[in-house]
C-alpha cells in the first residue's frame, strides 16, 4: 500500500535536488558556453541567459524516481508503464539538448521526427487513450495527443516562470485527481517528481542575478512527461464526460498553442515558425506586468484545476456539460479579445 508520506519524500527529493542542480548546470552551461542569445527579433530577452536547465530538472526527476523505486513496493503492472515514460523521456532529453547546444537549433522536422518515435515508443509500452474504440482511432489520437502536448509545453516558453509553473499546477493537478486510486499509482509518483522538480528550477529562472532557461530540453521534456501521465487516469467512474478532464488541466498550453497556430495562419505564415503572437506576449503589449501575467496564468491553473476536479467527481453529466460550456465560451472571448492586440 501507498501512503502519503511515500509521495511527501518523492516530492522533497526532487524539489531538494534540483534547488541544488540547477545552480549547478547553469554553471555548466557558462563553462561550455551555452547561451539562448537574442539573435532575432523573436526573443524577449536583451542578453545571453545559460541554458541546461532543463538537465537539471529532468536529473532531479529520474533522482527522486529511482530513491521512489528504491524504497516504495509498487503494485503488479505499474512498473512498466513508468519505465516507458523514463525512457521515452531520456529520448526527448537528449533531443531537447541537442537543440539547445546546436546553434540556432534544429529544423522543426528534425524535432517532429524525434517526437514521433518518442510517441510510438510510449504507446508501444500500452500508454494510450483507452475509452476510443475502435483501437486504431485510439492510437491515432494518443499519438496527436503525446506530440501537441510535448510541443505546447514548448510554445508556451516564452516567458520566465511560464511553462514552468503552468506545468507544476497541471503536474498536482493529475496528483489531486488520481490520489484517491491505486490502480495507476505511477501517476501520483510522476505528477508530484515533476512538480518538484520544477518547483526547484522557477526560483532561479526568475532570478536576475542567477537566471537560466530551461531550454528546449526542459520543455519538451516536461510536455512529455505530463502527456503520458495524463493518459494514466480514469478520471471519473461516475460520468461519461470525466474523460474529457485534461483538457482543462493543460487547458493552458493547448490554448497558447491553438491560438498562436491560428493567427500565424491567418497572417500567412507556417504555424511552425516562430512569432510574438502568444497571449502572454500579447497582454504585455497592452501594459501588463511580467508578474501580473504570471499570476494571471497561475490563477487560471488553480480554477481549472478546480473544474477539471469537479468534472471527475461529480455523477451528472449534466454538471460537466454546464462547466465545458462555460469554458469554451470563456476561451471564445479570451482568444477573441487577445486576437486584437496588436504586437
Amino acid at each position: 500500500m501507498i501512503f502519503l508520506n511515500h509521495y511527501f519524500i518523492a516530492f522533497a527529493v526532487a524539489l531538494v535536488t534540483s534547488l541544488l542542480l540547477t545552480p549547478i548546470a547553469r554553471l555548466l552551461a557558462r563553462k561550455l558556453n551555452i547561451y539562448d542569445h537574442p539573435h532575432s527579433d523573436i526573443k524577449t530577452h536583451k542578453s545571453p541567459v545559460p541554458y541546461l536547465g532543463g538537465l537539471a530538472i529532468a536529473g532531479a526527476f529520474y533522482i527522486s524516481m529511482l530513491v521512489v523505486r528504491l524504497t516504495t513496493a509498487f503494485p503488479t503492472g505499474t512498473l512498466r508503464a513508468m519505465r516507458g515514460i523514463f525512457i521515452a523521456g531520456f529520448f526527448i532529453l537528449i533531443l531537447g539538448i541537442i537543440d539547445d547546444v546546436k546553434h540556432k537549433g534544429l529544423h522543426y522536422v528534425e524535432k517532429f521526427l524525434f517526437q514521433i518515435a518518442a510517441a510510438v515508443f510510449l504507446m508501444s509500452y500500452g500508454i494510450r487513450i483507452e475509452f476510443i474504440k475502435p483501437e486504431w482511432f485510439s492510437a491515432l489520437i494518443t499519438f496527436v495527443w503525446i506530440l501537441g502536448i510535448t510541443n505546447a509545453l514548448n510554445i508556451i516558453d516564452v516567458m520566465d516562470g511560464l511553462s514552468s509553473g503552468a506545468a507544476v499546477i497541471a503536474a498536482l493537478s493529475f496528483f489531486f485527481i488520481g490520489l484517491p486510486s491505486e490502480e495507476q499509482v505511477y501517476v501520483n509518483f510522476v505528477s508530484v517528481g515533476l512538480a518538484g522538480s520544477l518547483l526547484g528550477f522557477i526560483p532561479y529562472n526568475l532570478s536576475r542575478r542567477f537566471k537560466i532557461f530551461m531550454g528546449d530540453a526542459g520543455s519538451l521534456f516536461i510536455g512529455l512527461i505530463l502527456s503520458s501521465t495524463a493518459l494514466g487516469t480514469s478520471y471519473s467512474n461516475s460520468n461519461n464526460l470525466g474523460v474529457l478532464a485534461p483538457i482543462l488541466i493543460l487547458a493552458v498550453p493547448i490554448f497558447d498553442t491553438i491560438f498562436v497556430m491560428v493567427a500565424r495562419y491567418i497572417k500567412g505564415k507556417s504555424p511552425f515558425l516562430g512569432s510574438k503572437d502568444h497571449f502572454a506576449l500579447r497582454l504585455r503589449a497592452v501594459g501588463c506586468s511580467d508578474k501580473g501575467i504570471l499570476l494571471r496564468v497561475y490563477l487560471a491553473g488553480v480554477i481549472l484545476l478546480f473544474a477539471a476536479f469537479v468534472v471527475s467527481k461529480s455523477e451528472s453529466d449534466w454538471v460537466s456539460v454546464v462547466v465545458y460550456a462555460v469554458f469554451a465560451v470563456v476561451i471564445a472571448l479570451l482568444a477573441r479579445y487577445l486576437y486584437r492586440i496588436k504586437i
